[in-house]
């Protein structure tokens, strides 16, 4: 029994009913737009799970090293309870193929490195990813920085692996080794070690991971993703790296690309004008790799993966998921671009070599405080030598670094 009468059910409603057409209509378009938000969705996790599966295909494809593993291993290295995790990027310009074999003399013309017989790692960034939640920062390290080498006097930081590379595959040639690949093989990774030992030693931190992409690498990768977006202030070139630049934006890619984060003269500041290019091309970079179609695009990612295969080099303990979340990172924002305090630029030391000298207790000091709850402001521009060098020989003052504004840079 009811109390009145019962409402018409909608089906029952008359076809030119008010309240039936505007039913009607909510019911289409909630359907509609359930089914939108379901094709969305299937379309975001369909997505996802290719890139999934192809990170798996990437991590099987990476050469790896124990080199970290044996730096860890020293008695001076620093505690893993520093209050971070740390990833040391290398930027390695190697001659030869992961599996020790020289490059063909057309790839190291496409490189502008045949001229060349000494192997630099002129990309040193340190990301720091703090455990209590806080802001990540890329630490770059100036490739001139003077400091002391396990095994060695002192050398700029960037010959670090070159230097114990060289001397380990002396002494492998001395013992009687012939194998050229496992000449080259034991000698990359005692350089690697001796590298990481470096790095710790002068920012205070243990490096946890890992991770180095070759020249041939890097060329490959903006091969693979059509080019990087960049902008300059002014028209640049730098007939030593290969650098002939217009004003204004640009994409660069291949040996264009190398050109681009390899030149050092033109620039303000010399090597610190060089780590703002290598600081502005990777969040580029990584914005086009994650914004840009590249990931739901199966050739441009076999050709990353290709490239991949050929010239990254992690330890075993770092996923490619992990470089993954750090670039996203990087592309958003998220992850402050810093650079090391240093004294002075543009010194010279025994050999004649202009260095960046720095106070390593204050580099410490800064690298460190990174992973705070209240980390340290970037370091003031640092002075210019402009007196009596390392050697006692006068120098030229070549200017304040300057400050450049995205989007466009010197």
């Amino acid at each position: 029994m009811t109390d009145g009468p019962t409402p018409a059910a909608a089906d029952d409603r008359p076809e030119n009913d008010p309240e039936s057409r505007r039913h009607g209509r909510v019911s289409v378009w909630l359907v509609s737009g359930r089914t939108a938000l379901a094709l969305l969705s299937a379309a975001v996790l369909a997505a996802f799970a290719v890139v999934t599966v192809r990170i798996d295909d990437f991590q099987e494809s990476v050469t790896t090293t124990d080199a970290l593993a044996e730096a860890q291993k020293q008695a001076d290295a620093p505690s893993a309870d520093d209050g971070a995790n740390d990833i040391l990027v290398v930027g390695s310009d190697t001659r030869t193929d992961l599996q020790g074999r020289p490059l063909s003399a057309r790839v190291l013309r496409e490189l502008r490195t045949e001229a060349t017989d000494t192997i630099n790692t002129d990309t040193l960034i340190v990301l720091r990813i703090p455990h209590n939640g806080g802001k990540s920062h890329a630490i770059s390290i100036p490739r001139d920085t003077y400091v002391p080498v396990p095994g060695h006097r002192e050398e700029k930081i960037n010959g670090a692996f070159g230097v114990t590379k060289a001397r380990v595959a002396e002494r492998l040639v001395a013992g009687g080794e012939s194998d050229r690949e496992k000449i080259e093989r034991e000698s990359d990774s005692a350089g690697r070690t001796a590298l990481v030992q470096t790095v710790q030693n002068l920012t205070g931190v243990r490096i946890d991971h890992y991770a180095e992409v070759t020249l041939y690498g890097f060329y490959l990768l903006t091969e693979a993703i059509d080019g990087v977006d960049v902008c300059l202030n002014h028209a640049t070139s730098d007939p030593d790296s290969g650098a002939d630049f217009r004003r204004g934006p640009q994409t660069v890619r291949g040996g264009d690309a190398v050109a681009f984060v390899r030149q050092r003269k033109g620039l303000p500041g010399g090597d610190l004008g060089r780590i703002v290019r290598q600081q502005t091309f990777l969040a580029s970079a990584m914005n086009k790799v994650l914004s840009g179609g590249v990931l739901t695009d199966p050739g441009k990612l076999d050709a990353l993966e290709s490239a991949v295969s050929k010239t990254v080099v992690m330890d075993p303990g770092l996923h490619f998921l992990d470089l993954v979340n750090q670039a996203q990172a990087l592309a958003s924002g998220q992850v402050g671009f810093v650079t090391i305090p240093v004294t002075g630029v543009g010194a010279r030391n025994d050999r004649g070599q202009s260095v960046i000298t720095v106070d390593s207790a204050a580099v410490r000091a800064y690298v460190g405080g990174l992973a705070s709850a209240n980390p340290p402001p970037a370091p003031p521009p640092p002075p210019v030598v402009t007196g009596e060098n390392l050697m006692g020989k006068r120098l030229l003052n070549l200017g304040a670094p300057a400050r450049v504004a995205a989007p466009c840079i010197d």
